[in-house]
This record gives C-alpha cells, sequence and structure tokens, in this order.
C-alpha cells in the first residue's frame, strides 16, 4: 500500500521541530510496511536561490520526503511536487492531508480525477472556542467540503473533534493519538537534582496566551510562602522566554525557577525522571504530547482539562485544575510535593501504550484500508 501525505506542517530545513508529530505518524505506518511519501512544500529563504522551485528528496527512517522550497506560488510548487513524485514514485493508493488547508486541493483532485480516496489528520488549535482563527467564508466552505468528501478525519483528540463539531463541520470521526517516541520510558529508579529539592517540571513552547506559564509563576509565588523544598525546572524557548524569565524576577521566585532552555528529547526524558510531578497549565491544547510523555515516563499530572487532558488525567494519573485557578494549582502543586511518590509509576505507564508507534501506526494503517474497501 502506497499512501501519500500532504502536509501543512513538517520539520524542514529552516525548523526542524516544525510538525514533527506529523512524522512520527509517517514513521508510525511505515513501520507497518505502508510505503510513505511525505510531500511538503515552503518558501525558500536562500536569497541566492534564483529559480522558482528547489525540489529535496530524502528519506528519514522509512519515509520518503519530497521537499519543494519556493519562490512565488504555493500552488505552482505543490503542482511541481506532485509531478516530481508521480513521475519517481508512482500513484498513492491513498492520500493523508494533515491539516486543512488549500493543499487539500491536491487530494481532492486526486479523488475526482483518479478515485483515490483520502483521509484527514487534524491538529490545528483554531477549531478551540479559545482561539479565534476559524473564520472566513472561502476557509470554512473549503474545511466542511474536505472533511465531508474525507474517507474519515482524525483529530488528535476529542477536545479537538468536539470543537471541529461545533463549528457544524460535518464528517466520519476517529480520533487517533500522538506518538509517544520510544526513549520516554519508565525508569527502575528516581534521580534526584542535583540542589536535593524536589522538581516539579513544565515544558513549553513560550507562548504564554497559549500555555499560560506566567500563571504557573504566580503559583509559584503563592507556593514559596508555604514551603522551600522544591524547584520549578521550565524547559523551552520561544517569544515570551524574555518576559516570562523577568516576571519570576519581579515575583522574587528566581532562586527556585529554573530556565533551561531548549533541550534535545533524550534530555528531556532526564528531566522527566527527575521530576516529582509534570505540570500543564495551558489556556488551550489540541493535544498536549508532553502529557503523552510524562505517562510513558510513569509521572503524575497535573493540568487544566485541554487536549488530552481530560481522557488520561483521573485518580490514578494525576489532578486537573481549572484554568487559570492559581490558587488551585498552587495547592495541586504543593499536594504533589507530598504525594507524588503514592501514584503508581507502572500503572501511569500503562495508559501510555495507546500512543506507542505499533498502536497508532496499526490504527492508521486500519483507516487507510477502509478507505479502500478493504
Amino acid at each position: 500500500m502506497k499512501v501519500l501525505y500532504v502536509s501543512e506542517w513538517y520539520p524542514h530545513r529552516y525548523d526542524a521541530m516544525s510538525g514533527l508529530f506529523v512524522r512520527k505518524h509517517a514513521q508510525a505506518v511505515a513501520f507497518q510496511e505502508v510505503d510513505v511519501c511525505v510531500l511538503y512544500v515552503y518558501p525558500t529563504q536562500n536569497q541566492s536561490f534564483t529559480g522558482w522551485h528547489e525540489i529535496v528528496d530524502q528519506h528519514t527512517s522509512l519515509v520518503r520526503e519530497v521537499y519543494v522550497y519556493y519562490r512565488g506560488s504555493r500552488m505552482s510548487a505543490l503542482i511541481a511536487g506532485w509531478k516530481y513524485i508521480k513521475r519517481t514514485w508512482g500513484m498513492p493508493d491513498v492520500t493523508q492531508v494533515n491539516v486543512i488547508t488549500k493543499n487539500a486541493l491536491l487530494p481532492i483532485w486526486l479523488r475526482y480525477k483518479y478515485d483515490i480516496p483520502y483521509v484527514v489528520v487534524e491538529h490545528w488549535t483554531g477549531y478551540l472556542p479559545e482561539n479565534p482563527d476559524y473564520k472566513g467564508f472561502f476557509h470554512k466552505f473549503l474545511t466542511q467540503y474536505v472533511a465531508k468528501n474525507a474517507h474519515c478525519v482524525m483529530p488528535v483528540s476529542t477536545t479537538l473533534q468536539n470543537a471541529m463539531i461545533g463549528h457544524n463541520i460535518q464528517a466520519n470521526y476517529q480520533p487517533i493519538n500522538n506518538v509517544v517516541d520510544d526513549f520516554f520510558y519508565l525508569t527502575e529508579s528516581h534521580q534526584t537534582s542535583d540542589t536535593g529539592k524536589k522538581i516539579l517540571l513544565h515544558i513549553s513552547c513560550f507562548d504564554d496566551g497559549h500555555k499560560n506559564i506566567s500563571g504557573i509563576l504566580y503559583a509559584t509565588e503563592q507556593l514559596l510562602k508555604q514551603r522551600n523544598d522544591f524547584q520549578i525546572v521550565i524547559v523551552g524557548i520561544g517569544p515570551d522566554f524574555d518576559r516570562i524569565k523577568q516576571l519570576s524576577n519581579d515575583l522574587s521566585i528566581h532562586h527556585v525557577v529554573k530556565f533551561v532552555g531548549e533541550q534535545t528529547p533524550e534530555q528531556v526524558q532526564q528531566w522527566f525522571q527527575q521530576c516529582e510531578a509534570f505540570v500543564f497549565f495551558s489556556n488551550y491544547e489540541t493535544a498536549g504530547v508532553v502529557l503523552s510523555e510524562s505517562l510513558a515516563c510513569g509521572k503524575p499530572i497535573i493540568s487544566t482539562p485541554v487536549g488530552i487532558a481530560p481522557d488520561i488525567i483521573h485518580s490514578d494519573t494525576g489532578i486537573l485544575v481549572e484554568k487559570n485557578d492559581i490558587e488551585s494549582l498552587s495547592n495541586a502543586m504543593a499536594y504533589m510535593l507530598d504525594h507524588a511518590h503514592e501514584y503508581d509509576p507502572l500503572i501511569i505507564r500503562s495508559y501510555a501504550d495507546t500512543y506507542s508507534y505499533e498502536i497508532v501506526g496499526k490504527h492508521l494503517k486500519h483507516a487507510y484500508k477502509q478507505s479502500l474497501g478493504l
């Protein structure tokens, strides 16, 4: 079986982390002996490039990736990429749209020209009620048309599915999980921090309107009035990094808040090994991959009810707190510092099995086979 991914987001030469979850889906499917090719177009930043299209053909793991870096028209780049793929790889059996945008016009055309079915995997936060970006007549018309005519639409959480249904987007919905890397795993022993203090971990892209890191700092300020046997470790970089770091100084909590910047996935896994619990205070999420990573590492979670959190957090795995409820977050953090050891890591880890490459890959392959009537 040959499956062509047409993706709005994907890791590329200018941002190795963009759309990494799409690559993991592609790899999960490829591990199920599906021939996967990804088509991704992106405007070039190479000022010395004088042509219209630069095609880069590469393999990552078992996945073929065709990049078209372009100057000028996005649609002409998409067409150029398709012609190249058709000539060198052949016709797909199924196409997959990753995030409904104008890119979906190619799978729609393939469906009507060659009777090739397509599926949709949706990640976009714009459907969520907290985000006003789902607007415009053409955008809404295209989204509804693509979703209705897809074999199935696979949102990455039931939260996202409900948001899409709330916009009256009619489809055959089949939620799909994101993939957790194999190196996020349960360790035999808990590693202590170099300070000897208990660690609460947060991982963020430092978009405060989205992730509400400032709320975590305000909760930390309250907690520090009661105790100082802890450290807040914040991993990541982003547009609000300097402002958040300054806020920790302004609140006089900088001595218990450690900003470690961008880390490799392997380094992130090390931080999970050292922490008591993971803290997530987002205002909205479509999924929240770090939540499933925390499960895989056997760590309890404090989170707002966003993304996959309502589906995975219960008495065995952590605590849900309401959005912007600083006092409740501070109380939950205090509770975790004293009681995290009472959560069973093996039970927490068991809830992460559905995020494995094998399970997610089989789910996607099943959807492809269904679309072909197999």
